[in-house]
């Protein structure tokens, strides 16, 4: 969603950190194209004022540390305004109140409201271990109860049966009672939409609010709405009072602006953010992870977070210990191009990576997309156990066989088999040494499936250590200590941040899979 305008606002930022010192006229001229990126980016024009005076006015006045180009210290300005204007601190549904507590959902039809609610409930059930019961009071729309209760039964979560006839502030009471009676912790309620804000919805919606007494009142908006979803989000506060935003279809291609204009006019916290169809594409909003990601910083400490979720704590032990004994085959090959897939694909791990946004546009230019590992997979699972363990064996007819059941080409089998190499000699090479790059690296993907969420300490470690990019200035805290921006030991001053558990001025390869993207060839043959 935030891409147009993390392009313009890169672009805006190289042309300043190239600079050594800044003048006002140098300042005047920054904020001028921010300002447009932001008109174009759809921020509401009150925001957009109120953004680019406080960044003005603080970057005149900064004072510049010794260690910091002034460019620099411009982009942790910006940096630090569009984390205020995204709000300062996450804040998660509250469930702070004696149970069951009642969570409301309104919103205009379309927005996706009932999706929403299931993901909701998904959440609070595998994360929270919270009884979750949710009832549908859309009795306007064709099937929305029944469409509901689907949703309920694939996610597990329990829904109100259905009962014809009755108003939405009875099955809120219904919804209530059922709760209390059979010791639910949380009841979500599903409300009707309209196509348009009009006096009857309104005046539904207070009904519901003063029957169920709400502890939330969240208002799912569509991402792609833009301008018009602060206007919405300004109605619905004004007549029965929101607690919070949900922002879905953050993975279209709007363009950001109603995320920085709804928290700013409204005052009220973006809480959660869509990111895609699936039950478990919703993500909590953390300002400063979306500002950093804006302004092509990364998002190293969700990077993380993901993969605490997805890898395979045992499956990733397994390969870790091959590495070390320099063991590296097809399967391992495999499962580790099955990884990146479950961390959301090559374009979903370089949005979270540090200064990754031009080569981002590299490979969609060389044409390396999410397709490429699935193209890769399929070669790898044509061929038998036997060929997987030992690669040596692939003559000419294997190969062929192999290309014919993958559908790709011979060279193609080639390639990935000369890829495959490289990162078997490598992995020998690095998996000597018992503290060396490769250990760490194993150690690091030894980590997944139960692991425990890092801990707030944890990833304040993680935000200050990754925080930005090379350059960017990113992660620069208010007051900083003497000496805090000296270069690491062993880093040259430019270095940019690696990976976490990798030390030394340079990863020994890039993502898994990818051979180090040598050339921004799909299957790392030189260009």
């Amino acid at each position: 969603m935030f891409e147009g305008l993390s392009e313009k606002l890169s672009g805006i930022f190289d042309s300043l950190t190239r600079r050594g010192a800044l003048t006002e006229e140098d300042v005047a001229a920054a904020m001028r194209e921010v300002r447009r990126a932001l008109l174009e980016a759809d921020v509401a024009l009150d925001v957009v004022r109120s953004f680019v005076d406080k960044a003005r006015a603080r970057a005149v006045g900064a004072e510049v540390l010794k260690s910091v180009t002034p460019g620099q210290m411009v982009v942790k300005i910006v940096n630090d305004v569009l984390i205020e204007t995204l709000g300062s601190d996450a804040e998660p549904i509250d469930l702070n109140a004696a149970p069951p507590v009642a969570i409301m959902m309104v919103g205009l039809q379309g927005a996706g409201k009932t999706t929403t609610t299931a993901k909701i409930a998904k959440r609070l059930t595998d994360r929270f271990k919270k009884r979750v019961l949710m009832a549908s009071l859309d009795v306007k729309r064709p099937a929305a109860q029944e469409q509901l209760a689907v949703l309920g039964r694939q996610v597990d979560v329990a829904t109100l049966p259905i009962v014809a006839g009755q108003t939405p502030v009875q099955i809120a009471r219904r919804a209530e009672e059922a709760a209390r009676l059979q010791g639910f912790d949380v009841v979500l309620l599903d409300t009707a939409g309209r196509t348009h804000i009009d006096e009857p919805l309104m005046a539904e919606m207070a009904e519901i609010k003063a029957a169920s007494n709400p502890h939330e009142i969240l208002l799912v908006a569509d991402s792609l709405t833009g301008q018009d979803a602060v206007n919405l989000a300004k109605n619905f506060d004004q007549r029965v009072g929101i607690t919070g935003i949900v922002l879905t279809r953050a993975d279209g291609d709007g363009r950001g602006g109603a995320a920085l204009s709804m928290r700013a006019v409204t005052g009220k916290p973006i809480k959660l953010i869509g990111t895609g169809e699936k039950m478990d594409a919703l993500d909590d909003f953390h300002p400063q992870r979306i500002a950093n990601r804006i302004l092509g910083m990364g998002d190293i400490v969700a990077l993380v977070e993901k993969a605490a979720e997805t890898i395979d704590a045992d499956k990733a032990q397994r390969i870790a210990e091959k590495m070390r004994k320099g063991k590296f085959d097809l399967d391992d090959m495999a499962e580790q191009l099955a990884q990146v897939d479950k961390l959301g694909g090559l374009g979903g791990i370089m949005g979270l990576l540090p200064g990754m946004g031009k080569i981002k546009e590299q490979m969609a230019a060389a044409k390396i997309d999410g397709k490429m590992i699935a193209r890769q997979r399929a070669i790898i699972l044509s061929m038998t156990p036997q060929e997987r363990r030992n690669p040596d064996i692939l003559k000419a007819s294997r190969k062929k066989r192999i290309a014919a059941g993958s559908g790709m080409k011979v060279e193609d089998v080639n390639r990935l088999l000369k890829q495959h190499r490289t990162m078997a000699d490598m992995m020998k090479s690095l998996g000597g040494a018992k503290r060396g790059p490769m250990a760490q690296m194993a150690q690091m993907f030894g980590l997944g499936g139960g692991m425990p969420q890092p801990s707030p300490e944890q990833i304040a470690e993680l935000q200050n250590k990754f925080g930005g990019g090379a350059g960017m200035g990113a992660g620069i805290p208010q007051n900083p200590p003497p000496g805090a921006f000296a270069p690491k030991p062993g880093l040259p001053a430019n270095a940019p941040g690696g990976l976490p558990g990798l030390s030394g001025p340079k990863p020994p390869a890039g993502l898994p899979g990818l051979g180090g993207l040598s050339g921004l060839n799909p299957f790392g043959k030189k260009k």
